[in-house]
């Protein structure tokens, strides 16, 4: 190429960010190092390499893709605003997979971009739920019109060359809107990001999707609305492409980030092709994978899950009571076939995680503890997480809500399932509140978590690993005040990176409390670290810790319906034993078989 050939390329720079939301101070969500790694930005980086590498904007263009997690960078609009002007004017921002609490967030990143000129589009759920599920444009989403924002609804498959020719041309359209043309997986280009980005996760954690979509109705859903009920999947060469790319830049942990991988029906090549790449390449990467509570039921999935990598597995469990499982459309969950799927997680060595909500219309602060402390009992969970039961815009919950009127908190920042955010039927906002509270202090106390590292030991799972993630949620929660799913190492708050509306404090108030926190913040870790470290020792050097066993351990048995109280403590417990009583009967019936009640329900 000549000098003048040369000089005459241009430079098209985009700038990929996944925002953070705002604390209840006001202050940035931000880490040292951040914990969920984001697929939204590994997804749009693929996109964007494959548009450089087709040359989608002629051949004497150049796209320079910089992508950042504001979760663990910091984001300095003016910065980005001079890089692009500095670098010819030719660019574009792109803020990608904005969830509803992270919208605010997001405006406040994008409206000095537009200040200075610089064009801007939001993407995520917030945008693609609102507009597939309300019947007019939301107020947030008009002011970031009115901002001259543009508003992405969909999927980037194949569209989004368009989006960045818009942009070259300098004509980026107000909004564009995919979500009746939802794109093929199968063949897409591969989700990634730099490994220096993905440094910056805990662990170098990266993220893919397999699968999109869920054929599932659970009202409180955004996925089935956002992708789609009919699930769409990558192929198992697509599979292999992601792994390898990662591992050659020295990253193999994994969290596939389907809402549920087992309902992905192309689950059975992907695992056969990493159990070949595993154990015939003597390959090493391990995943965290998201299934339903009867994922135990397809034949070899749990086995072949372990057997390809699997070490960690999140599950949708919601609830124990029948009637709200009922109730939001959550009828795949079965309370019969909890105690079986978890036994068959331990067995294969997996660490167990579960999802469970707050505030269906029957929950009282009573029968909150009471049900925890039952799972506590009954059920082989490592892990528990909480959530309030919100109407995420998206979802059908929220569109009920909306057309009927119903007060909803305005401000979407508290959209993170943590905050209260509509009125409970029998509960009080303080009563709501004081019942997620004491659902962390119910679960993680320091007798239940030394129980949960005996179960580990008596299964084969590392107890370092585990002390670490009990340590992780509970000082998440109890110390930092943030949801595990937003935690990470090392808080960063940024003085002057705080939200309108909450005044920025002198450097002579700020910098001396924020220290003080942090001192007493690693102080009680400290203390907690020791405290599981003792145990653990403890249970390491105790002869018979691999002949621990309690009733969560205990293999399912005939009585199980009739002397567990997770099947008496209610009347939809109650009703919900009945049932598979009948059903195990009738199956053994028509099968002529000679198999107890047991057997019957396993094999369902």
């Amino acid at each position: 190429m000549s000098l003048a050939q040369s000089a005459e390329r241009r430079r098209f720079q985009l700038f990929l960010i996944k925002p953070s939301h705002y604390d209840d101070d006001g202050y940035v969500i931000q880490w040292w190092r951040a914990a969920i790694p984001s697929n939204s930005l590994a997804v749009l980086y693929g996109l964007a390499l494959d548009c450089g590498e087709r040359r989608v904007l002629g051949e004497d263009v150049d796209i320079a893709i910089a992508a950042s997690d504001e979760t663990n960078t910091r984001i300095r609009p003016e910065r980005i605003a001079r890089a692009i002007r500095e670098g010819g004017g030719l660019g574009m921002v792109a803020l990608v997979g904005v969830q509803s609490n992270q919208f605010p967030r997001a405006m406040e990143i994008a409206k000095p971009l537009r200040a200075a000129g610089i064009q801007v589009c939001i993407g995520g759920f917030h945008v693609s739920g609102c507009i597939a599920m309300l019947p007019e444009l939301q107020p947030d989403l008009k002011e970031a019109l009115d901002f001259g924002i543009s508003l992405f609804a969909g999927e980037a498959e194949g569209r989004l060359e368009d989006v960045l020719r818009d942009a070259t041309a300098g004509k980026l359209q107000p909004i564009y809107n995919f979500m009746d043309d939802l794109p093929n997986l199968d063949g897409a280009s591969v989700p990634i990001l730099p490994a220096q980005r993905v440094a910056r996760t805990s662990g170098k954690v990266t993220s893919f999707d397999a699968g999109r979509g869920c054929p599932f109705q659970c009202s409180f859903c955004t996925i089935i609305n956002v992708q789609g009920r009919k699930s769409r999947y990558r192929s198992a060469d697509d599979i292999e492409a992601i792994i390898r790319s990662n591992l050659a830049q020295g990253i193999n942990d994994f969290f596939i980030t389907d809402d549920n991988l087992a309902r992905n029906r192309n689950w059975e090549p992907i695992f056969d092709r990493l159990i070949a790449m595993r154990e015939e390449e003597k390959l090493f990467f391990r995943f965290v994978i998201q299934v339903d509570t009867l994922c135990h039921k397809i034949p070899h999935f749990i086995e072949k899950a372990a057997r390809a990598g699997v070490t960690r597995v999140f599950l949708g469990l919601e609830n124990i009571n029948p009637e709200s499982l009922v109730g939001a459309k959550k009828r795949q969950n079965r309370i019969s076939e909890y105690r079986q799927m978890l036994l068959e997680w331990k067995r294969v060595h997996a660490i167990t995680y579960a999802g469970y909500i707050l505030g269906f219309p029957s929950d009282t602060v009573e029968s909150i503890v009471r049900d925890i402390n039952i799972i506590k009992r009954e059920l082989p969970l490592d892990l528990l997480e909480f959530f309030f039961l919100t109407p995420l815009p998206g979802s059908e919950d929220h569109k009920k809500l909306f057309l009927s009127g119903v007060a909803m908190d305005p401000d979407m920042n508290k959209y993170d399932l943590e905050h209260v955010t509509t009125a409970h039927a029998a509960m009080s906002k303080a009563e709501w509140e004081r019942a997620y509270k004491l659902a962390w202090e119910t679960y993680y106390t320091p007798d239940h978590m030394a129980t949960v590292l005996r179960r580990a030991a008596a299964n084969g799972i590392p107890l370092g690993r585990m002390g670490f993630l009990l340590m992780w949620f509970w000082g998440c929660v109890i110390i930092e005040k943030i949801h595990p799913l937003q935690g990470g190492y090392l808080r960063r708050k940024v003085r002057v990176d705080r939200r309108p509306g909450f005044p920025i404090e002198s450097a002579l108030v700020f910098y001396p409390t924020y220290a003080a926190e942090f001192i007493v913040k690693q102080v009680r870790i400290g203390r907690l670290m020791w405290r599981m470290s003792r145990e653990r020792r403890a249970i390491q050097k105790d002869p018979a810790a691999r002949d621990y066993m309690d009733t969560a351990l205990t293999p399912v048995r005939d009585d199980d319906l009739d002397s567990l109280e997770m099947f008496k403590v209610t009347e939809a417990a109650r009703a919900a034993g009945d049932k598979t009583r009948r059903e195990a009967a009738a199956r053994a019936a028509r099968a002529g078989s000679s198999k107890s009640p047991a057997e019957a329900v396993g094999a369902g």
